[in-house]
């Protein structure tokens, strides 16, 4: 859990120039939630810890499509919301499945799932 509580603090920190338009930063980050959040819930019904490895590795392919690996993108700062839905749903979904853990801060479910809405909002209106 440290290593993913960890991987958010790096992956916050580590946001670079996209190469992609930022305007559809809301809509391809709204399609990436939109497939993973049921497989992390299929995967917290099942108590199965090993779908979160290989859900940190996709979201880390989805970082380096929209180029968070080495500084700030300003082109996104626009989205927020959306940064930080991405950003935080592996330790979400690791914290629903381990809710003790050190990692698991209160309000950080209720802090994602207001930013997923507030993703999907701006999205729709893309």
């Amino acid at each position: 859990m440290r290593t993913l509580a960890a991987f958010s603090l790096v992956f916050a920190a580590s946001m670079a120039t996209a190469q992609q338009n930022p305007a559809d930063f809301p809509l391809d980050s709204v399609g990436y939630l939109n497939e993973e959040l049921p497989r992390m819930e299929a995967a917290i019904a099942a108590k199965d810890r090993s779908f979160f490895h290989d859900a940190m590795a996709r979201t880390v392919e989805f970082s380096d499509r929209w180029g968070f690996k080495v500084k700030a993108n300003p082109d996104l700062a626009a989205y927020p919301m959306c940064t930080a839905a991405v950003m935080d749903y592996v330790v979400v979904g690791m914290c629903k499945l381990t809710p003790g853990d050190d990692a698991c801060e209160p309000g950080l479910a209720a802090r994602f799932d207001s930013n997923v809405k507030r993703c999907r909002e701006i999205a729709a209106r893309k």
